[in-house]
């Protein structure tokens, strides 16, 4: 059987998790019984080792975490690249951003505030060219519309036809 972190809590239902560094969480009702959760993972054994693979195959493929400098070298360069960007397309398709910032954000690439703010991750710039202009287009989309329904997409369509493979392009 694989070591676990047994989380108990207040929840109803015994729960998986295989966190970024591979280790497997197990989330369990506070008074479920120990043999009730090992047997709850014996039983997703065959999750487990395919999950664990996935994330293993992950961690290898990102290497190692970068440094303070290699941050700051992203940092540098999404603030020489990412504004031309955006007026750039901001033009073609008739929005006007009310500013650019750019973060160091690891879990999204790009968001939209209520004010019309885009807000990049340096870590874009690790992906390629076609798929940094897919999150331009769509953070500047969300100026128009705040939400991922048919008329947001219609307007990213309309200005990126091969948006979903850019998309897929992103690192």
């Amino acid at each position: 059987m694989e070591a676990y972190t047994l989380i108990r809590s207040g929840r109803r239902t015994l729960a998986l998790e295989i966190t970024k560094d591979c280790r497997l969480l197990v989330r369990a009702p506070a008074r479920c019984p120990k043999r009730t959760v090992e047997e709850f993972i014996q039983r997703s054994q065959p999750w487990i080792e395919r999950n664990l693979a996935r994330m293993r195959q992950r961690a290898a493929e990102a290497g190692p975490p970068p440094t303070p400098e290699e941050i700051e070298a992203l940092r540098a360069q999404a603030r020489a690249v990412l504004p031309g960007k955006v007026a750039h397309y901001a033009a073609l398709m008739g929005l006007s951003p009310t500013g650019v910032k750019i973060t160091s954000a690891w879990k999204r690439y790009g968001s939209c505030s209520a004010k019309n703010s885009l807000c990049f991750s340096c870590f874009l710039m690790r992906s390629p060219d076609e798929a940094v202009d897919a999150v331009v287009v769509h953070e500047l989309a969300h100026i128009r519309h705040k939400n991922h329904g048919p008329d947001f997409y219609a307007l990213v369509q309309r200005y990126m036809p091969d948006y979903q493979a850019r998309k897929k392009l992103l690192k």
